[in-house]
């Protein structure tokens, strides 16, 4: 969907991420510094805001709560719970609630919940203009003599039409640049249909070893689906191909958790139910997932094809979404899309439900195109750990740091697929994990 990237009616620049190498992300920071020149570039910051966890530590603390009790406290709520704090996590913290002062550090705690903390560098965020950044916004030095960080949330810049761009890293692009290098080393029988060393683009696709040993939830270490809630979907989904790894990188997530998605897909991919589309039209947008609305584009479709709604205006609606926790803005379209639904034949409450769902991905809808090149690198991690366990694991831990386990983890996940793990030899050992032939190979 096109005007997910950008529309006539969009008055602001596209939402553009690229992720790089973690370890070579500093290089593509200095190539924009380079090109662009530090007085047109700038990093762009987040204003950090109070959530459960950090209004109680601060309230109690300022109170004269002792370390204990604060710990106890806090320890209580989800560190990004923005939920109001009430019984439940008085009595998790042992403070009873007739105690005035207990009472007092509870309500300062909700009264401040969603102020402003501190001013933070984003996580990937890079601004760039076409003249001179401070005749636009105030800049201020960051720890880094050479690099600079706009004053104001990020969120603020479209306001000025300023270009963002996410520059992020990711571990898992470093871990197979690594397995790619390590498999042409070391195996030379490992080519390509046209005799050549394997890349990304030319692994073989829809290996059904691959995904069976998916399908076992075999996958500590690998991309995305390495999770204890990952690896407990796994068995029930049973991907098969391709699209089902985009639907299982999507569907183990807050938003599809909270809009009640998971299980209605599991049943009718099980073949328990079968799908429901009271028109046509609805079929051809969430038939690739039976029926649930899974991702961003799916809402804007459906808002336009269902709701009425212009493209950028669905385009808008994407953006409430991401944005609800902040703004409260997603509920500015509640009526409208009912109305719209309700106007082109479906009925009012499923209507209201199809609208619940949307309004469930919340902040933690993924973009399909997002899911899918995630997806690619999921099949790719995936593929070598069947294949090749010994060039996985010491890809991953030449990697490190970088996802859930600790190294010793992935070392005994390795020795159990059968890879020999020598010790550090100084006669013999380089500066990362490498392979070593052994005297029957």
């Amino acid at each position: 969907l096109f005007e997910r990237f950008i529309s006539e009616e969009r008055n602001e620049p596209p939402d553009i991420d690229v992720d790089f190498e973690h370890e070579r992300r500093d290089e593509v920071i200095a190539y924009i510094y380079q090109k662009y020149s530090a007085k047109r570039t700038a990093l762009a910051a987040a204003v950090i805001s109070y959530r459960g966890r950090s209004a109680l530590r601060e309230v109690a603390k300022a109170m004269g709560l002792s370390e204990d009790v604060r710990t106890a406290l806090s320890s209580s709520i989800w560190g990004w719970s923005t939920s109001e704090l009430g019984e439940k996590e008085a009595s998790a913290g042992g403070i009873d609630r007739s105690d005035p002062l207990a009472r007092q550090v509870i309500e300062h705690a909700n009264e401040i919940m969603g102020f402003p903390r501190h001013l933070s560098q984003h996580v990937g965020g890079f601004v760039i203009t076409r003249d001179r950044l401070d005749e636009v916004v105030p800049i201020v030095k960051t720890a880094m003599d050479e690099r600079k960080m706009v004053e104001w949330d990020k969120d603020d810049l479209d306001a000025v039409k300023i270009l963002k761009v996410d520059v992020l890293a990711l571990g898992m692009l470093t871990c197979l640049k690594r397995a790619f290098t390590l498999l042409t080393h070391h195996y030379s029988d490992a080519r390509d249909a046209y005799g050549r060393p394997y890349v990304l683009a030319t692994l073989p696709e829809e290996d059904g070893r691959v995904y069976d040993m998916i399908c076992r939830a075999d996958t500590l270490g690998v991309f995305q689906i390495e999770s204890r809630a990952q690896m407990s979907m796994l068995p029930r989904l049973r991907p098969r191909e391709f699209y089902d790894l985009v639907i299982e990188v999507a569907i183990v997530r807050p938003g599809p958790i909270q809009g009640d998605m998971v299980h209605p897909y599991l049943r009718r991919r099980q073949g328990k139910e079968q799908p429901e589309y009271p028109k046509p039209e609805l079929e051809q947008i969430l038939g690739k997932t039976l029926g649930v609305p899974l991702f961003q584009e799916q809402a804007m479709k459906i808002a336009i094809v269902a709701g009425g709604f212009r493209p950028g205006e669905a385009d808008e609606l994407r953006r409430a979404m991401a944005t609800f926790k902040r703004t409260g803005t997603i509920g500015n379209y509640r009526q409208r899309m009912i109305d719209g639904m309700v106007g082109k034949g479906y009925e009012k409450a499923f209507a209201e439900r199809c609208f619940k769902q949307i309004e469930g991905f919340g902040e933690y809808g993924f973009p399909e195109s997002h899911a899918a090149s995630f997806a690619l690198l999921v099949y790719a991690s995936c593929w070598f750990k069947t294949f090749y366990p010994d060039v996985f694991c010491a890809a991953i831990l030449n990697a490190q740091p970088m996802g859930f386990y600790q190294p010793a983890q992935l070392v005994r996940d390795a020795r159990d697929h059968g890879v020999e793990v020598r010790e550090v030899d100084i006669n013999f050992s380089v500066w990362d994990c490498t392979l070593e032939q052994t005297a029957f190979d």
